[in-house]
Parts: C-alpha cells; structure tokens; sequence
C-alpha cells in the first residue's frame, strides 16, 4: 500500500504508515535494534558524565552522529526545497532541542522520573497522529499503546517513590515528550517520500547548529577522560546515528503511533543492562510491567483497524 506524499501547504503533517499489516520479521527487527541502542544509551551517558558536563556530551553524541549518517552515500541524495523547512522543523523538535532539555532537567529531576515521563511519547505521538489525521488510531493500537504505558509506570514505580524532582524539570521533559510525539509523526511522510538517510542526515545538520553552541559552553568545568570519551563512540554513532535511521524507517513503514511503541522496550533493555552489568535488583512489580510492555506492543502491532 503506497500513501501520497506530504502535502506542500502545511509545515505540520504527517501520513499512515505504508504498511497497515500486522509487524513482520522487518519491523520486530527494526524495534528490537532501537530499543537495544536506546537502552544502551543509559550506560554510556553515565560514564561520559564522570568527566563531561551535559552540554558537552549531547554536542558530541550529535556531532559523532551525523557523521555517521554522513558516511552513508545515499545520505546526500537531493531533497526539494520545499520540503527543508519540514526537515530542519524535524532536526530541531526531534534531535536539536530535546537533547539539550533532558541533560538540563536531569539537574532536578531523577532518572527513573525521566524515564516514565519520556515512556509517553507513544501516547504523545497517537495523540498528535489523531489531530494531524483528523481519526482515531485503530482500537487495537489504542489498547496496545494503554497497556503498555501502564506497563512502563509498574516498571518505574519502585525507582520513583521517593525520588526528587521539580516542576520545572518535569515541565522541560514533558516538553521534550511533546516534540518526540509531533517528531515521529512529522518523520512518516518525509521518510516515505525520500526514505530514511537523506531526511535525517540534513535534520541532524540542524540539531548540530543548535546545540553546538551550548556544548561549547560547557567545555568549561569538563575534563579529559578516555573512558567518558570511547562512551560517545557508541552514544552518538549508534544511539544519535543508526538508532534514529532506523526509528525514521520503521515509522514511514508502520506509522507514528505503531511505530513509537519501540520506545516502551527502552527501559526493559536498560534495567536488564542494569541487572546484567551493575548487579543492579529489580522489584518483582517491574517483571509484571515488562509482561504488559510485551502485551501492550503484540497488541498494537497487530493489523490496523478502523
């Protein structure tokens, strides 16, 4: 099934996905690599924290990751110019400005707050998809995206009592949250129409423009690690490279709303990482969690319906 391409006269669309079929091999493939890289990502910012202010590591993780897509020579294919404010709306709601909010919110809100908070944006962006599409997702996405996300909160509840936070920390990742949603949907039709690469590719060439400055800005009160610096490796050219390559394919395929859900699998592969590699416990309501995670997903992965 092919979809029209992204109408000219609005900054803000979006379209279906071009495959309304129950997930394939292709797309549990897709998600299950991003939700590996972003789960990962948890571990590597750690340790490039020992030594780096935030500013300094989403520069570099933004920097390590457009060259990475640089390198791919379908990167460079041309684009219209009509479609550039669309991309650099994308390269700033997506990359650019979220990346540069959640290292500041993290000063006042825990990690365990961010990540339920950042669980939302399957929710977020089946709600901007509603608005951009003028329908409804189908019933069973709308019940796989619920399940899941109550899933999430019984994975998060045990880290986030007790925890501190402020409301401006938290108003800054809803912020963030609220982007992702709008991002993921602005994704679909720019992917389908120029496919993955040469979309995201000039998007993060914009994300690097504005958060560049910032991470400049705080070289002041870093200092040199080769540890903290072999994390960006991966950090940026997996996690702000290759992962959102291919969040941007697997959303022109299935969609925003079915395709956002790859973000509920990120914190199952972080408390595993966790457990596997910092002898970290878990609480048992979080192996109920990760079942309705795994519901909630087959659920909305199922074929869509009216």
């Amino acid at each position: 099934m092919t979809t029209p391409p992204a109408n000219r006269g609005r900054l803000l669309s979006t379209t279906s996905g071009t495959n309304l079929d129950a997930f394939g091999w292709s797309e549990w493939g897709l998600l299950a690599s991003i939700a590996l890289i972003w789960g990962s990502s948890f571990l590597f910012m750690a340790v490039g924290l020992e030594a780096f202010n935030p500013g300094v590591i989403t520069a570099a993780r933004v920097l390590l990751g457009t060259a990475a897509v640089a390198l791919f020579r379908r990167s460079r294919l041309p684009v219209d110019r009509t479609d550039m404010p669309r991309i650099a709306l994308l390269g700033a709601l997506w990359i650019g400005i979220p990346l540069t909010m959640f290292p500041i919110a993290q000063q006042w809100v825990s990690s365990a707050v961010t990540g339920m908070l950042n669980a939302a944006v399957p929710v977020m962006s089946a709600m901007w998809a509603t608005i951009l599409l003028k329908r409804m997702p189908g019933w069973r996405q709308t019940l796989g995206i619920g399940i899941g996300f109550v899933g999430i909160v019984l994975i998060s509840v045990p880290e986030v009592v007790g925890s501190s936070s402020t409301a401006l920390g938290v108003a800054l990742i809803l912020g963030a949250v609220v982007m992702y949603g709008l991002s993921t949907n602005l994704a679909v039709p720019l992917q389908q129409k120029y496919g993955a690469l040469p979309v995201l590719f000039r998007a993060q060439l914009v994300a690097l423009v504005i958060v560049l400055p910032y991470g400049l800005i705080q070289l002041n009160g870093s200092e040199w690690s080769w540890k903290s610096a072999a994390a960006m490796l991966p950090l940026g050219i997996l996690g702000t490279g290759i992962a959102f390559a291919l969040m941007t394919t697997l959303v022109g395929r299935v969609g925003a709303a079915r395709g956002s859900i790859a973000i509920y699998f990120v914190p199952i592969v972080a408390i595993a990482l966790g457990v596997i590699v910092l002898n970290e416990t878990v609480e048992p309501i979080a192996y109920v969690g990760a079942v309705a995670v795994l519901g909630g997903a087959w659920i909305a992965s199922r074929k869509e319906t009216a």
